[in-house]
C-alpha cells in the first residue's frame, strides 16, 4: 500500500476519503482520488491502484459509454500489473485453484483485478505464441 501512496504523491495527487456513487473516483481537474471510507484493506488497495491507473494513463471523463468501458478495463489492467506478479499468481492458483474469489483473497486484490490480470496473461501468451 505504501508504494501506491508514494506513487500518488509523486504524481501530485491528493487522496480523500468520502462516500460516493462508486468505491472510488479520479478527478483529473482537481488531481484527487476519492476512496470510500470503511472499505477492506484489500478493496482499498485495489481501488486506489485502479484510480492511480486512470491518473497514470491520462484518462479524462469519457464522452461515451464505449470509451468509459475501455478506460475502466485499462485502469484495471494497469492496477493488476502493479499489484500481481506472474509468480504470485501462479502460486495462488496452485494453492487455491481457479476459483476467482479465492485467488482474489490470496492475492489481496479484488476479483476485477484477478480477471484483468488473467486477460494480461492471455494477451502475453498470444503475443509469445
Amino acid at each position: 500500500m505504501q508504494h501506491l501512496l508514494r506513487l500518488a504523491e509523486d504524481q501530485g495527487l491528493r487522496i480523500i476519503e468520502r462516500a460516493g456513487p462508486t468505491p472510488g473516483g479520479f478527478d483529473p481537474a482537481a488531481r484527487t482520488i476519492r476512496l470510500d471510507p470503511g472499505m477492506s484493506r484489500r478493496t482499498t488497495r485495489s481501488v486506489l491502484a485502479h484510480e492511480l491507473g486512470h491518473a497514470s494513463l491520462g484518462h479524462v471523463p469519457a464522452p461515451t459509454p464505449t470509451i468509459r468501458t475501455q478506460q475502466e478495463r485499462q485502469a484495471d489492467e494497469w492496477a493488476a500489473s502493479r499489484l500481481i506478479t506472474p509468480h504470485a499468481y501462479a502460486e495462488a492458483e496452485e494453492f487455491r485453484g481457479p476459483h476467482l474469489a479465492s485467488l482474489a483473497f490470496e492475492l489481496e486484490v479484488t476479483i476485477e483485478l484477478v480477471t484483468a490480470f488473467q486477460r494480461l496473461l492471455r494477451q502475453s501468451l498470444l503475443v509469445a505464441g
